[in-house]
């Protein structure tokens, strides 16, 4: 299934936590900090129809309290605004 989100939306998928750390201790769930940091599946377009400066594989940090949670094939996946998308991160 292939979902386009409309307007100045992006479909992201998460990158989830570190679950121990690079010494082996385990992370408890509770102690886990968000970091908000996500892989872009879809992007949508501008009110006047232009592309937005993202792609698909482009690694994002993200803010902002409101998104659309669903799940595509088994994996959780966020549709947030664009004004949430805080940063790309670059290697």
């Amino acid at each position: 299934m292939r979902i386009k989100p409309l307007g100045e939306r992006v479909l992201i998928k998460p990158v989830k936590a570190e679950e121990k750390t690079a010494g082996g201790i385990y992370i408890p769930d509770e102690a886990k900090e968000e970091k908000k940091q996500a892989i872009v599946e879809e992007v949508g377009k501008t009110k006047d129809g232009k592309d937005l400066p993202l792609k698909k594989g482009d690694k994002v940090l993200y803010g902002g309290y409101s998104s659309d949670e669903l799940e595509i094939n088994g994996e959780k996946h966020l549709i947030i605004d664009f004004k949430d998308i805080l940063a790309i991160m670059e290697d």
